[in-house]
């Protein structure tokens, strides 16, 4: 088993419900903090979800409609995502909302037991 401490960026670039993170079926993540940014010059609404693989569901976490030039975080303790589950965000403006995932990966490959 090994843990690596990974960052990942993302931009909303359409108002259409996005994928923006999922973890492989030998992997484990605890996500540590999802940062939001708009830099736009009014408020954006968003949605984030996280996709249980288990049920092919998706739950929504987070909801806000952020306010001009500002920024948030949507997850402000821990998320842990199971074996291919992911995460997915959408706003209702295109190009406005970008931000991070920091998480740590757990690889289960070659675990004992």
């Amino acid at each position: 088993m090994t843990i690596s401490f990974k960052v990942q960026g993302y931009d909303l670039t359409t108002t259409n419900l996005t994928t923006t993170l999922t973890i492989n079926t030998s992997s484990v993540a605890i996500v540590r903090e999802v940062s939001i940014a708009n830099d736009n010059s009014a408020s954006v609404q968003l949605d984030y979800f996280f996709r249980d693989s288990s049920t092919s569901t998706d739950f929504k976490f987070y909801h806000t409609n952020l306010a001009a030039n500002s920024n948030d975080t949507a997850v402000r303790n821990v998320l842990v995502l199971e074996e291919g589950d992911s995460l997915k965000f959408q706003a209702n403006t295109a190009n406005k909302i970008s931000g991070q995932i920091s998480y740590a990966l757990i690889n289960r490959k070659n675990q004992n037991g």
